[in-house]
Protein backbone atom coordinates (compact mmCIF):
# COMPACT_ATOMS: atom_id res chain seq x y z
CA UNK A 1 0.00 0.00 0.00
CA UNK A 2 1.50 3.30 -1.05
CA UNK A 3 0.63 6.72 0.29
CA UNK A 4 1.84 10.23 -0.03
CA UNK A 5 4.10 11.17 2.87
CA UNK A 6 3.71 14.45 4.72
CA UNK A 7 7.05 16.11 4.03
CA UNK A 8 8.63 19.51 3.82
CA UNK A 9 7.08 20.20 0.42
CA UNK A 10 3.57 19.61 1.70
CA UNK A 11 4.22 21.79 4.76
CA UNK A 12 5.55 24.61 2.55
CA UNK A 13 2.52 24.32 0.28
CA UNK A 14 0.15 24.52 3.25
CA UNK A 15 1.93 27.60 4.63
CA UNK A 16 1.67 29.32 1.23
CA UNK A 17 -2.03 28.44 0.95
CA UNK A 18 -2.72 29.75 4.46
CA UNK A 19 -0.86 32.98 3.64
CA UNK A 20 -2.88 33.44 0.44
CA UNK A 21 -6.11 32.73 2.34
CA UNK A 22 -5.22 35.38 4.93
CA UNK A 23 -4.54 37.92 2.17
CA UNK A 24 -7.99 37.31 0.67
CA UNK A 25 -9.66 37.30 4.13
CA UNK A 26 -8.09 40.60 5.22
CA UNK A 27 -10.48 42.89 3.27
CA UNK A 28 -13.44 40.98 4.73
CA UNK A 29 -12.00 41.43 8.23
CA UNK A 30 -11.61 45.19 7.68
CA UNK A 31 -15.15 45.41 6.29
CA UNK A 32 -16.76 43.67 9.27
CA UNK A 33 -14.62 45.37 11.93
CA UNK A 34 -15.24 48.89 10.63
CA UNK A 35 -18.97 48.21 10.35
CA UNK A 36 -19.06 47.64 14.14
CA UNK A 37 -17.19 50.80 15.18
CA UNK A 38 -18.18 54.40 15.77
CA UNK A 39 -16.61 57.00 13.42
CA UNK A 40 -14.22 58.13 16.17
CA UNK A 41 -13.06 54.60 17.00
CA UNK A 42 -12.69 53.72 13.30
CA UNK A 43 -10.49 56.79 12.77
CA UNK A 44 -8.27 56.13 15.81
CA UNK A 45 -7.77 52.36 15.43
CA UNK A 46 -9.16 51.13 12.11
CA UNK A 47 -7.65 47.62 12.22
CA UNK A 48 -8.15 46.67 15.88
CA UNK A 49 -11.14 44.75 17.17
CA UNK A 50 -14.08 46.93 18.33
CA UNK A 51 -14.06 47.83 22.01
CA UNK A 52 -17.75 46.89 22.33
CA UNK A 53 -19.99 44.75 20.16
CA UNK A 54 -22.74 47.07 18.86
CA UNK A 55 -25.02 46.73 15.86
CA UNK A 56 -26.20 50.34 15.87
CA UNK A 57 -24.50 50.97 12.52
CA UNK A 58 -26.52 48.17 10.92
CA UNK A 59 -29.78 49.56 12.28
CA UNK A 60 -28.92 53.08 11.12
CA UNK A 61 -27.80 51.89 7.67
CA UNK A 62 -30.98 49.82 7.24
CA UNK A 63 -33.26 52.75 8.11
CA UNK A 64 -31.41 55.70 6.57
CA UNK A 65 -30.58 54.02 3.24
CA UNK A 66 -34.03 52.41 3.02
CA UNK A 67 -32.42 49.03 2.32
CA UNK A 68 -35.62 46.93 2.38
CA UNK A 69 -36.94 48.17 -1.02
CA UNK A 70 -33.37 48.29 -2.32
CA UNK A 71 -32.95 44.58 -1.56
CA UNK A 72 -36.27 43.87 -3.30
CA UNK A 73 -35.08 45.76 -6.40
CA UNK A 74 -31.77 43.89 -6.43
CA UNK A 75 -33.56 40.55 -6.05
CA UNK A 76 -35.99 41.28 -8.92
CA UNK A 77 -33.23 42.44 -11.29
CA UNK A 78 -30.88 39.58 -10.36
CA UNK A 79 -33.44 36.75 -10.49
CA UNK A 80 -35.04 37.82 -13.80
CA UNK A 81 -31.68 38.55 -15.44
CA UNK A 82 -30.12 35.24 -14.38
CA UNK A 83 -33.22 33.25 -15.44
CA UNK A 84 -33.17 34.93 -18.86
CA UNK A 85 -29.44 34.30 -19.21
CA UNK A 86 -29.79 30.60 -18.34
CA UNK A 87 -32.60 30.04 -20.87
CA UNK A 88 -31.22 32.08 -23.78
CA UNK A 89 -27.59 31.12 -23.14
CA UNK A 90 -28.31 27.38 -22.93
CA UNK A 91 -30.43 27.37 -26.11
CA UNK A 92 -27.88 29.44 -28.07
CA UNK A 93 -24.99 27.25 -26.91
CA UNK A 94 -26.93 24.08 -27.78
CA UNK A 95 -27.43 25.28 -31.36
CA UNK A 96 -23.78 26.35 -31.67
CA UNK A 97 -22.35 23.16 -30.17
CA UNK A 98 -24.54 20.70 -32.05
CA UNK A 99 -24.57 22.34 -35.51
CA UNK A 100 -21.00 22.41 -36.84
CA UNK A 101 -21.70 24.54 -39.92
CA UNK A 102 -19.95 27.79 -40.86
CA UNK A 103 -22.70 29.98 -39.42
CA UNK A 104 -22.43 28.36 -35.97
CA UNK A 105 -18.68 29.00 -35.90
CA UNK A 106 -19.17 32.62 -37.00
CA UNK A 107 -21.90 33.12 -34.41
CA UNK A 108 -19.67 31.75 -31.66
CA UNK A 109 -16.92 34.16 -32.77
CA UNK A 110 -19.39 37.05 -32.42
CA UNK A 111 -20.07 36.02 -28.83
CA UNK A 112 -16.33 35.80 -28.15
CA UNK A 113 -15.92 39.38 -29.42
CA UNK A 114 -18.53 40.39 -26.87
CA UNK A 115 -16.23 39.09 -24.12
CA UNK A 116 -13.49 41.62 -24.88
CA UNK A 117 -15.45 44.72 -25.90
CA UNK A 118 -15.70 47.19 -22.94
CA UNK A 119 -19.34 47.82 -22.13
CA UNK A 120 -18.59 51.51 -21.45
CA UNK A 121 -18.22 52.02 -25.21
CA UNK A 122 -21.90 51.30 -25.73
CA UNK A 123 -23.22 52.97 -22.60
CA UNK A 124 -24.23 56.32 -24.12
CA UNK A 125 -25.97 54.87 -27.23
CA UNK A 126 -27.78 52.33 -25.05
CA UNK A 127 -28.89 55.05 -22.64
CA UNK A 128 -30.36 57.00 -25.56
CA UNK A 129 -32.06 53.83 -26.84
CA UNK A 130 -33.56 53.05 -23.44
CA UNK A 131 -34.69 56.68 -23.09
CA UNK A 132 -36.38 56.66 -26.52
CA UNK A 133 -38.09 53.36 -25.66
CA UNK A 134 -39.41 55.03 -22.45
CA UNK A 135 -37.87 52.34 -20.26
CA UNK A 136 -35.86 54.66 -18.01
CA UNK A 137 -36.74 54.07 -14.37
CA UNK A 138 -38.11 50.55 -15.00
CA UNK A 139 -36.54 47.25 -14.02
CA UNK A 140 -36.48 46.20 -17.68
CA UNK A 141 -33.93 48.87 -18.54
CA UNK A 142 -31.35 47.24 -16.26
CA UNK A 143 -32.45 43.64 -16.93
CA UNK A 144 -32.08 43.98 -20.71
CA UNK A 145 -28.71 45.62 -20.29
CA UNK A 146 -27.41 42.94 -17.92
CA UNK A 147 -28.65 40.11 -20.16
CA UNK A 148 -26.97 41.68 -23.20
CA UNK A 149 -23.62 42.24 -21.52
CA UNK A 150 -23.44 38.91 -19.66
CA UNK A 151 -24.70 36.69 -22.51
CA UNK A 152 -21.29 36.23 -24.24
CA UNK A 153 -19.70 34.67 -21.13
CA UNK A 154 -22.78 32.52 -20.56
CA UNK A 155 -22.72 31.17 -24.12
CA UNK A 156 -18.96 30.57 -23.88
CA UNK A 157 -19.33 28.45 -20.74
CA UNK A 158 -22.35 26.49 -21.99
CA UNK A 159 -20.77 25.83 -25.42
CA UNK A 160 -17.53 24.55 -23.91
CA UNK A 161 -19.45 22.23 -21.61
CA UNK A 162 -21.81 20.94 -24.32
CA UNK A 163 -18.97 20.08 -26.71
CA UNK A 164 -17.71 17.62 -24.10
CA UNK A 165 -21.13 15.97 -23.66
CA UNK A 166 -21.68 12.93 -25.97
CA UNK A 167 -24.63 13.11 -28.38
CA UNK A 168 -25.66 9.54 -27.52
CA UNK A 169 -28.17 10.55 -24.82
CA UNK A 170 -30.18 12.97 -26.96
CA UNK A 171 -29.97 10.72 -30.03
CA UNK A 172 -31.45 7.86 -27.98
CA UNK A 173 -34.27 10.17 -26.87
CA UNK A 174 -34.99 11.23 -30.47
CA UNK A 175 -35.03 7.59 -31.62
CA UNK A 176 -37.74 7.06 -28.99
CA UNK A 177 -39.79 9.82 -30.64
CA UNK A 178 -38.77 12.97 -28.78
CA UNK A 179 -38.33 16.20 -30.74
CA UNK A 180 -34.99 17.99 -30.61
CA UNK A 181 -36.42 20.62 -28.24
CA UNK A 182 -37.88 17.91 -26.00
CA UNK A 183 -34.54 16.05 -26.01
CA UNK A 184 -32.79 19.27 -25.00
CA UNK A 185 -35.27 20.02 -22.22
CA UNK A 186 -35.54 16.49 -20.79
CA UNK A 187 -32.08 15.02 -21.46
CA UNK A 188 -29.42 17.62 -22.26
CA UNK A 189 -30.37 20.46 -19.90
CA UNK A 190 -30.35 18.23 -16.76
CA UNK A 191 -26.83 17.14 -17.74
CA UNK A 192 -25.80 20.80 -17.72
CA UNK A 193 -26.44 21.32 -14.01
CA UNK A 194 -22.74 21.83 -13.07
CA UNK A 195 -22.17 24.57 -15.64
CA UNK A 196 -25.60 26.03 -14.89
CA UNK A 197 -24.47 26.48 -11.29
CA UNK A 198 -21.43 28.37 -12.58
CA UNK A 199 -23.58 30.53 -14.83
CA UNK A 200 -25.99 31.33 -12.01
CA UNK A 201 -23.38 32.37 -9.45
CA UNK A 202 -21.17 34.37 -11.84
CA UNK A 203 -24.07 36.28 -13.34
CA UNK A 204 -25.80 36.71 -9.99
CA UNK A 205 -22.68 38.33 -8.53
CA UNK A 206 -22.38 40.64 -11.55
CA UNK A 207 -26.05 41.70 -11.47
CA UNK A 208 -26.16 42.06 -7.66
CA UNK A 209 -23.05 44.25 -7.46
CA UNK A 210 -23.73 46.38 -10.55
CA UNK A 211 -23.60 50.07 -9.69
CA UNK A 212 -23.10 52.26 -12.76
CA UNK A 213 -26.01 51.01 -14.86
CA UNK A 214 -28.65 50.93 -12.06
CA UNK A 215 -27.49 54.37 -10.91
CA UNK A 216 -27.83 55.71 -14.46
CA UNK A 217 -31.04 53.98 -15.57
CA UNK A 218 -33.00 53.92 -12.27
CA UNK A 219 -31.98 57.29 -10.84
CA UNK A 220 -34.92 59.09 -9.23
CA UNK A 221 -37.38 56.21 -9.79
CA UNK A 222 -37.46 54.86 -6.22
CA UNK A 223 -36.22 51.48 -7.53
CA UNK A 224 -32.61 51.91 -6.49
CA UNK A 225 -30.52 48.78 -5.87
CA UNK A 226 -28.33 48.03 -2.84
CA UNK A 227 -25.04 49.50 -4.17
CA UNK A 228 -26.83 52.71 -5.15
CA UNK A 229 -28.58 52.90 -1.77
CA UNK A 230 -25.29 52.44 0.10
CA UNK A 231 -23.71 55.15 -2.06
CA UNK A 232 -26.11 57.64 -0.48
CA UNK A 233 -23.78 57.71 2.57
CA UNK A 234 -20.96 59.06 0.40
CA UNK A 235 -21.02 62.85 0.34
CA UNK A 236 -18.97 65.52 -1.38
CA UNK A 237 -17.44 66.81 1.87
CA UNK A 238 -18.04 63.96 4.35
CA UNK A 239 -18.63 60.24 4.17
CA UNK A 240 -20.25 58.06 6.83
CA UNK A 241 -17.83 55.15 6.43
CA UNK A 242 -19.23 53.19 9.38
CA UNK A 243 -22.67 53.17 7.73
CA UNK A 244 -21.15 52.42 4.31
CA UNK A 245 -19.43 49.30 5.66
CA UNK A 246 -22.52 48.20 7.59
CA UNK A 247 -24.65 48.61 4.46
CA UNK A 248 -22.13 46.63 2.41
CA UNK A 249 -22.21 43.75 4.91
CA UNK A 250 -26.03 43.68 4.77
CA UNK A 251 -25.96 43.84 0.98
CA UNK A 252 -23.45 41.07 0.44
CA UNK A 253 -25.07 38.61 2.85
CA UNK A 254 -27.73 37.22 0.40
CA UNK A 255 -25.34 36.77 -2.53
CA UNK A 256 -22.74 35.23 -0.22
CA UNK A 257 -25.33 32.67 0.88
CA UNK A 258 -26.09 31.80 -2.77
CA UNK A 259 -22.37 31.43 -3.45
CA UNK A 260 -21.87 29.07 -0.51
CA UNK A 261 -24.79 26.91 -1.70
CA UNK A 262 -23.52 26.68 -5.30
CA UNK A 263 -19.75 26.87 -4.92
CA UNK A 264 -19.14 23.16 -5.62
CA UNK A 265 -21.15 23.23 -8.85
CA UNK A 266 -19.53 26.51 -9.81
CA UNK A 267 -16.01 25.04 -9.64
CA UNK A 268 -16.99 21.86 -11.49
CA UNK A 269 -18.86 23.74 -14.19
CA UNK A 270 -16.18 26.36 -14.70
CA UNK A 271 -13.51 23.66 -15.08
CA UNK A 272 -15.69 21.78 -17.55
CA UNK A 273 -16.30 24.93 -19.57
CA UNK A 274 -12.60 25.71 -19.82
CA UNK A 275 -11.74 22.15 -20.86
CA UNK A 276 -14.38 22.18 -23.58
Amino acid sequence: MTGRRYGGGTLTLEIVMIAIALVFAFPLYVLVVLSLKSPEEAANSPLSLPSALSFDNYTAAWEQADLAPAILSSVVITVVSVAALVVTGALAAYAIARHTSHWSGALFAVFLVGLVVPFQLALIPLYQLVRDAELLGSYWSVILYMVGTELPLTVFLYTGFLRAVPRDYEEAAMIDGASQLRAFRSVVFPLMRPVTGTVIILNAIGCWNAFLVPNLFLSGSGRQTIPVAVYSFVGEFATQWNLVFAGLVIGMAPILLVYLLLQRRMIRGFASGLKG
